[in-house]
Formats: C-alpha cells, sequence, structure tokens
C-alpha cells in the first residue's frame, strides 16, 4: 500500500468488500463493465481493509503475547511475514490503545509519531487529520519544525557519543523509518528508556516492550 494513500472507515462498522469482487488467495477477479465509480470504490474498500490488517495483526500479537507467552514466537513464524515488521506492528499497537487510534489516519500515520509523547502524538495526529495529511507530508512537516532555531535563551546540552558506523547507519534507518532526523530519534528513545527505568525501580510499570 502507498504511503501516500488515506484510508477512511466509519468508526465500528465491520469491514466488507463488494460482493462483485471475487477475493483470492492470490488475486481479485472483477466483472466486465464494472463501472469507474464502483472501481474506485473497491480499490479503497482493500485499501481500507489493507491497513487494517496491520492493527489486527498488532493486537492478535500483544493478545498473544498476554495470553500464550510460550507461544508467541510460533505465533510470529505463522504469518510469514518478517519478524521486525511483525514487531513494529505490535510496537504501534501498544504506543496507540484503540481508543486512540484515528480512523480517518493509516498505521503509518500513526507510526511516524509513536515514538513521540502522548501529548506530542495527539497533536500532529489532530493536524494529519485535520488537514488531511498524506504520511509524506506530516514527516515534512515534522522536518520543517525541528529544523527551526532554538530559542536564544534555550540552555540545550550538546551530548557526544562514539559509536561504530554499523550501529550509526542501523540507527539512521530506525529514524528514517519514523520520519524523523537521527538527533531526534535517539532523545526519544532515551526518554523512553529513562522513564520506563525510573517506573520500573519505584514499582510503578507493567508496561514492556512488545
Amino acid at each position: 500500500m502507498s504511503e501516500e494513500t488515506m484510508v477512511t472507515a466509519s468508526p465500528n462498522k465491520r469491514l466488507s468488500l463488494d460482493k462483485r469482487a471475487l477475493t483470492r488467495r492470490t488475486g481479485l477477479a472483477l466483472p466486465a463493465a464494472l463501472p469507474l465509480g464502483s472501481w474506485v470504490d473497491i480499490g479503497r474498500q482493500i485499501a481500507v481493509i489493507a491497513d487494517a490488517s496491520a492493527w489486527w495483526l498488532g493486537d492478535w500479537l500483544l493478545y498473544g503475547r498476554q495470553c500464550y507467552p510460550d507461544r508467541y514466537q510460533r505465533a510470529i513464524d505463522q504469518t510469514g511475514l518478517s519478524y521486525q515488521t511483525l514487531r513494529n506492528y505490535a510496537w504501534i499497537a501498544r504506543r496507540f490503545p484503540a481508543s486512540r487510534r484515528r480512523d480517518a489516519l493509516s498505521m503509518q500515520h500513526h507510526a511516524v509519531v509513536a515514538a513521540m509523547s502522548d501529548e506530542e502524538q495527539e497533536t500532529w495526529l489532530e493536524h494529519a487529520e485535520r488537514e488531511g495529511w498524506s504520511v509524506s507530508r506530516l514527516k515534512n512537516a515534522l522536518r520543517a519544525e525541528r529544523s527551526r532555531p532554538a530559542p536564544a535563551n534555550d540552555s540545550t546540552v550538546v551530548l557526544k557519543m562514539e559509536v561504530d558506523p554499523h550501529r550509526q547507519k542501523r540507527w539512521e534507518q530506525a529514524a528514517e523509518h519514523t520520519g524523523t532526523d537521527l538527533a531526534y530519534w535517539a532523545s526519544q528513545i532515551l526518554d523512553q528508556a529513562a522513564l520506563h527505568t525510573l517506573r520500573t525501580r519505584l514499582g510503578t510499570s507493567g508496561e514492556t516492550n512488545a
């Protein structure tokens, strides 16, 4: 599914595909002389189902991790998708409980802001939904926001780290996947790790990584 796709569906409505579209495991058959409007509607329905299936897999994995921890890895193996892809689905699903997911936005929109705080997530998703932003437009808006000069009275501390090239490349790829630059991505990950560690030490955190 293209990252430019905007998927919409009515909240709490079961998803279905036009009965004139014959679905098979390896293909889709459409009737002859199908009206253009119907063809467009079917494409939109397929896009919605494709995006929803990513959420379904994420929730399915979280359920399996909670209820069948000894079979979680086996469940991942059974899908045929890459381990990292499924881990990403589960992570995004965990970062966004069902009540915070926006039907007008794709899972990829949510993935772009998943590393942010809940408040930041809501702010950017609200912008994306209200303005009808594509995933690319959301990423560009975030880059533009972060490229703005810091206020003159900003007391930012510069941290320096020495890492091998392989780790740097891996981190840069992860940052690019979320539509952020390396510095911002690293700060978000460190903030999350620090918060988790502090909560764990205080005995108030029951949340672990998916």
